[in-house]
This record gives C-alpha cells, sequence and structure tokens, in this order.
C-alpha cells in the first residue's frame, strides 16, 4: 500500500468545491482545507504508483479550478498512539 499525500493550490472561488470534488476521487481517503501555500491537502491510499498517476494526473489535476499539485509519498508510518499524540491539544 502506498500513502500519498497531495498538496493542492486552487483557484479561490473553487476551493470549497474542488474540496468536495477530489474527496469524491476513488483513491482519495480524506481531504482537508488548510493554510500556508497550498490550500488543499489529499490523502490517497494506492495500490501501486501507475495508481497514483490516475489519481493525480487524471483525477486531481483534470478538475477545474486546480492551479498547482505538489505529491509527497509516505514511506514509513509511526505507531498510531505517536500520531494520535502529535494532533492531540494537550493532557489528557
Amino acid at each position: 500500500m502506498i500513502t500519498a499525500f497531495v498538496l493542492i493550490r486552487a483557484q479561490g472561488r473553487a476551493i470549497q468545491a474542488l474540496g468536495e470534488a477530489i474527496a469524491e476521487l476513488p483513491q482519495v481517503a480524506e481531504v482537508y482545507s488548510v493554510t500556508g501555500p497550498y490550500d488543499l491537502v489529499a490523502l490517497l491510499r494506492l495500490k501501486d504508483l501507475e495508481e497514483l498517476d490516475d489519481a493525480v494526473t487524471q483525477g486531481i489535476l483534470a478538475l477545474e479550478g486546480v492551479e498547482r499539485t505538489e505529491t509527497l509519498l509516505a514511506f514509513r508510518a509511526y505507531p498510531r498512539r505517536l500520531l494520535d499524540q502529535g494532533f492531540s491539544l494537550g493532557p489528557e
């Protein structure tokens, strides 16, 4: 299983509709609206690199309103308990 994060710069008025359209693509597990130089981040779960090409080139980049993407491939996942702590807002 390949995990990829696709950073997406969108046209300003298209962000919400674009996020919803990206979320409907079959390889997309989650989509987040974010701050910073990118507008959206899509989390993809893929079988192989060919599927990555299909998801990004033929899927995300084909959608109207996408200005630019940058794809990051994950090569190691850390224990879930550590990931959960990274998103906590303080001690429980």
